[in-house]
């Protein structure tokens, strides 16, 4: 075994101990979600009131399907569920899912479809990048997903309607921040009790989307 093959493998046998013992996967195989990330959705939600009963809202990068299970328990069951995907996703009741890749003019046509040219009330994004382990290009690709979210949002959202996108602090963010002041009313940079303090990872909630003139 190589010297990086074993640093590897530490990296992963120490990274897999304290998922196992992480409070928020405890919480989440507790109270049924399939990934610790659901509370981050609750926590957004509770602090900047993004979620109703009988909204419509789009879910982007939404394997394995904890943000779309908090969906759809605090929209109720007049919610609708538009959930998008590369990666498959086990169904859930009352969740329209496409699988493909987002940044694909042909997955961003179906989803465009499947809506039939009616306004959402809401877009979440959790979409991150495959990791390069180049940090430029990681937070680049970050950063462009971001702006794939935001650009949707903006032609989707009706007037009022909120987004929550997943950023990453570093190289591009500030003008990212900037950009969806410029498209909302209030803007809010939140860090979740169960993102990773090591993470550079925060999420970025824009409420009352302004009309597009």
């Amino acid at each position: 075994m190589t010297a990086k093959s074993v640093k590897k493998h530490r990296f992963n046998k120490s990274w897999m101990q304290e998922h196992v013992s992480d409070h928020w996967v405890q919480e989440a195989k507790r109270l049924g979600f399939r990934s610790r990330a659901a509370f981050k959705l609750i926590d957004l939600d509770d602090k900047d009131r993004v979620l109703r009963p009988g909204m419509t809202v789009v879910d982007l990068g939404a394997a394995p399907g904890s943000w779309c299970q908090v969906l759809r328990q605090r929209t109720g069951p007049g919610g609708r569920i538009v959930a998008v995907d590369l990666l498959p996703m086990d169904p859930l009741p009352g969740v329209t899912l496409l699988q493909g890749d987002f940044r694909e003019e042909s997955v961003l046509h179906a989803l465009e479809n499947e809506l039939s040219g009616r306004k959402v009330d809401l877009v979440v994004s959790d979409m991150a990048p495959n990791l390069s382990g180049i940090p430029s290009a990681d937070q680049a690709r970050a950063v462009h997903l971001g702006e794939l979210a935001l650009d949707f949002a903006v032609k989707w959202l009706q007037p009022g309607g909120d987004l929550v996108v997943k950023a990453f602090q570093g190289t591009g963010f500030s003008e990212f921040r900037q950009e969806m002041q410029r498209q909302f009313d209030a803007l809010h940079v939140r860090k979740p009790r169960s993102s990773r303090d090591r993470s550079a990872e925060v999420y970025l909630v824009g409420k009352g989307a302004r009309p597009r003139t």
